[in-house]
């Protein structure tokens, strides 16, 4: 399928597969987006000093990048697992604007590590951020209670169901220790009721720009 990059409405860009209709990030803001689902409603409402953080789709990389800003500001010690099954070529990734929108310091090399380093093995992309890039479908995926938080930002439910299944949620919630928290940008019905079926508890949040809510699941 044809992806092409596009810009969003704080300016940052994201990539959208017009067979789809569908982005990778919403057009009413890739940045800040990120940052209210999995950053503020999810890394931050944890208030812990070590995380490990299940990403559920990879993608263009925002949330890792987002997460590595912020683990440096809180002097947070993650250990990131990101799981995806159709990487972003080299090609779309360098022309992605977010380094140069976010205006830190030294972005450029470490969102170039992040995408340039090795799958299938555990890479120190600084003393405090750890990154395993798993190129593989959410269903070979296998874990037991070794993750603290869970980034579930899959494509949506319209174009990808099966990603939303209980099977799914299953795997998601097994990969949790208790207490663990999933985030979501989603806000389905459908899908607030399959994670409290596999045992999540779920509350509604205020959404993202341009959405009305999102979803926070806790084991």
């Amino acid at each position: 399928m044809e992806r092409k990059i596009i810009k969003t409405a704080d300016g940052s860009h994201t990539i959208r597969i017009d067979e789809w209709n569908e982005q990778y990030h919403s057009v009413h803001g890739a940045i800040a987006e990120s940052k209210h689902v999995f950053i503020r409603h999810g890394l931050h409402f944890l208030e812990k000093e070590s995380v490990s953080v299940l990403e559920m789709g990879f993608g263009t990389g925002l949330n890792a990048l987002l997460t590595f800003v912020e683990a440096g500001k809180s002097q947070l010690q993650i250990n990131y697992t990101a799981i995806e099954a159709y990487p972003v070529q080299e090609d779309e990734w360098k022309h992605l604007n977010y380094t140069d929108t976010l205006g830190e310091e030294n972005l450029d090399q470490i969102f170039y590590k992040m995408h340039s380093c090795p799958w299938g093995e555990w890479v120190a992309i600084s003393d405090y951020f750890n990154l395993q890039k798993l190129e593989q479908k959410i269903e070979r995926f296998q874990a037991s209670k070794e993750f603290q938080l869970v980034y579930f930002d899959a494509f949506g439910y319209r174009v990808q169901p099966k990603l939303w299944s209980e099977s799914v949620f299953l795997k998601m919630f097994e990969a949790l220790e208790t207490g663990g928290v999933l985030v979501t940008y989603a806000a389905k019905g459908i899908v607030r009721r399959t994670l409290q079926k596999v045992g999540f508890q779920v509350e509604r949040l205020p959404g993202p720009p341009g959405k009305r809510e999102m979803l926070r699941a806790i084991k």
